[in-house]
């Protein structure tokens, strides 16, 4: 069975698909092997583990390069955090899109931002939606608004906005639904029900709900950003205090893989 296919019914079923995100084979393997059935991308955390911001700074063909070499590791379906498509208009997405396909990637988040703060319109993101399903109709497209994350028009209308645009990417041919920036029981719950039929990803965070709650409320699919990459970061900082500031290596007495079972994880048979 082709990956898209499996990490499309990874969708339709019990439990909560949890979704870890990665930003090199390395850490793809890591997740992998650890047991998940599949393992999302970072835009965030790969822009930032390729020397540049998140936001669209990232070179598209380094992208897309560096999603290949993660899908080449493991076996498991990948869906690759793309950002807005790196493209303005609807045409430009599609052949950008195209090129996704190509990677191995088995779907893909697709923002509603045309810059930070700034939503296309809902007729430009349908469009934008339906080009890039017309362009790779195999891969799970994960439709996301960012009226929450980026705390976008009046708060006593957030809600209604939202499931208004995200009616509107189902109808234009998105298989899933993301919205980043809800934690609280009461949201997550109104949006779940009210699309109950569709797939809904959210972004997990501190105060977010645990899985069994997220799987009552009717969430299909949780995801961690860019968490775990800046969780790792912050450890290596600290190695780096100490080696700097103390002279000393303790951190080498802390948990570590071995260096044979690193080498392990991308041995071929």
């Amino acid at each position: 069975m082709k990956r898209s296919d499996i990490f499309r019914r990874l969708h339709h079923a019990p439990p909560v698909l949890r979704l870890p995100n990665c930003w090199d084979p390395a850490s793809a393997r890591i997740f992998e092997v650890a047991g998940f059935p599949a393992v999302g991308t970072s835009s965030a955390a790969v822009a930032n583990a390729l020397g540049v911001p998140d936001g669209d700074c990232l070179d598209v063909s380094a992208h897309l390069s560096a999603i290949t070499r993660i899908t080449a590791v493991v076996t498991v379906p990948v869906s690759v955090d793309f950002e807005s498509g790196y493209a303005a208009d609807a045409a430009k997405l599609a052949r950008n899109i195209a090129r996704l396909a190509v990677t191995g990637a088995a779907g893909y988040n697709l923002e509603d931002s045309r810059v930070k703060g700034e939503l296309y319109s809902i007729d430009e993101q349908c469009e934008r939606i339906a080009a890039a399903k017309t362009a790779a109709p195999t891969l799970f497209l994960n439709a996301r608004t960012d009226i929450y994350l980026d705390a976008i028009g009046d708060s006593a209308t957030r809600l209604e906005r939202t499931k208004e645009r995200l009616a509107a990417y189902l109808a234009a041919g998105a298989d899933g639904i993301f919205v980043p920036g809800i934690d609280d029981e009461p949201t997550i719950a109104d949006i779940a029900q009210a699309f109950r039929k569709k797939p809904l990803n959210i972004l997990a965070g501190p105060a977010t709900p645990p899985v069994a709650d997220l799987e009552r409320f009717g969430v299909s699919r949780v995801s961690v950003g860019s968490w775990p990459m800046r969780r790792t970061m912050a450890v290596l900082r600290e190695i780096a205090r100490e080696i700097h500031h103390a002279g000393t290596f303790g951190f080498m007495r802390e948990p570590h893989i071995p260096y044979e079972e690193m080498n392990a994880l991308f041995a071929r048979t």
